[in-house]
């Protein structure tokens, strides 16, 4: 039992590092800020459904982009044509697991005999640890 407990606290302290702590710390926000202006314009501003959630994504990608550089990555780009580049690279990944997603669970709608929201759930999951290695290694690499 000991010996368990051991690997397990060595598996904790190898995963449950600075980085990954504050993605999914970001992560949450970054949903929240999704969520939150989705409900925010068509309540208050009564925008259409899909203009919403549309301006909702971009207002989430770029809330995700500016913490993930300066929270969870620290890059120290200083200049435009470096930040322009790191961003362009970050957007990219996006739009590939968003590519991914999209593929991922039209396959599990259509093949799988689970209901679609544990498809979504099991596609969101495979995306956000893909978009934490995109961000890692070729958006914000040092």
């Amino acid at each position: 039992m000991e010996l368990n407990m051991k690997k397990i606290k060595e598996l904790a302290k190898k995963f449950l590092t600075r980085e990954i702590i504050l993605y999914a710390v970001f992560g949450v926000l970054t949903t929240a800020v999704n969520i939150g202006s989705f409900y925010l314009m068509l309540t208050f501003l009564h925008i259409e459904e899909n203009l919403a959630n549309n301006i909702a994504i971009v207002l989430s990608v770029l809330f995700a982009y500016f913490t993930n550089k300066n929270f969870v990555f620290r890059t120290k780009s200083k200049d435009f044509g470096s930040n322009f580049i790191e961003f362009c690279r970050f957007i990219l990944g996006r739009l590939f697991t968003m590519a991914i997603e999209s593929i991922g669970c039209a396959l599990l709608f259509k093949y799988c005999p689970i209901p679609p929201i544990v498809s979504k759930s099991i596609m969101t999951v495979i995306v956000i640890i893909l978009n934490f290695f995109i961000s890692k290694f070729f958006a914000f690499k040092k």
